[in-house]
């Protein structure tokens, strides 16, 4: 069950700790964009009672509050990662494990608290995650036609000059639309292997983010670059792990990540999607208790 822990703009963000809690080591859990901390449900299934577990939804997700105007960025999602981690785990070695979005805020922590870093994290796992180009992205399709969709919800988006917008009424999702969300999300962020029980996980995960946050957050992505903070984990054991079939962060983004960073261990999963989490849960519990257990994190 989810507690609250409270950031410096007052802003609660749903909690939750378990495992071990006297632990010498905890792994902390940071999820996607318009993900939340279910994600990592069978990864912190399968790490309990050997490690101690801390996930959490980042603001705008999940059963934290919506981000207040101008915060929903990966520079404030740091700081929030840095507060949390002062409040919950002032002392003790760390692993880091990111997922996409979180693999973003973990970069973005190395740039604005690199003596937290520095000091306290053991291990970094990046999980499907990318350390910029992300406007590049094409999904695997066309760039004219991302492009044009693109320009097409922008314009979409843009209120007429002196002309309040309408208040939209809420509308419950046709059997079809959820059909065809759920078809849409399979293909996009899964690879071959998948359970429908997963997809549908993803599904609701995404109809609770709070839309104003996740769109700033998904501008904000787009201006993600930050392969010069993976330097400060170059004294961590690292792992960079990549999903063959990945259309959200695909191959070359894990590449480049590993490319900053020789001491890392670069694992290409075949037939993978983008959600690792879901996909390989044995294979990353196998690696984040491997991450625990290195001389590093025991200190």
């Amino acid at each position: 069950m989810a507690d609250y822990f409270r950031t410096s703009d007052g802003v609660a963000l749903a909690v939750v700790d378990t495992g071990t809690p006297d632990a010498p080591v905890t792994v902390l859990l940071t999820h996607g964009w318009t993900s939340d901390l279910r994600v990592w449900d069978e990864v912190a299934g399968a790490l309990r009672d050997r490690v101690r577990v801390l996930r959490y939804d980042h603001r705008g997700h999940g059963g934290s509050d919506k981000a207040p105007r101008d915060t929903a960025t990966l520079g404030r999602l740091a700081d929030d990662l840095a507060e949390l981690i002062a409040d919950r785990v002032p002392t003790g070695r760390l692993v880091l494990v990111g997922h996409s979005m979180g693999g973003m805020t973990m970069m973005a922590l190395a740039e604005r608290h690199p003596d937290l870093v520095e000091r306290r994290v053991a291990a970094a796992v990046f999980t499907a995650t990318s350390s910029g180009r992300m406007g590049e992205v094409t999904f695997g399709l066309p760039k004219v036609l991302v492009k044009a969709a693109a320009r097409r919800q922008s314009k979409a988006r843009r209120p007429s000059p002196g002309v309040p917008r309408p208040a939209r009424p809420v509308v419950p999702p046709s059997r079809l639309r959820i059909v065809a969300t759920r078809a849409f999300l399979r293909w996009l962020v899964f690879g071959t292997r998948f359970r429908m029980v997963d997809v549908r996980s993803v599904a609701d995960q995404a109809a609770q983010v709070h839309r104003g946050s996740a769109a700033a957050l998904r501008r904000d992505i787009g201006k993600h670059a930050r392969v010069a903070a993976l330097a400060h984990y170059a004294h961590a054991d690292t792992q960079v792990l990549v999903g063959e079939l990945d259309r959200l962060t695909p191959l070359d983004h894990g590449r480049a990540i590993a490319a900053a960073m020789p001491h890392a261990e670069f694992v290409l999963y075949p037939a993978a999607g983008h959600m690792l989490p879901y996909e390989r849960v044995p294979e990353l519990a196998a690696r984040i208790l491997r991450a625990a257990r290195t001389p590093a994190a025991a200190r």
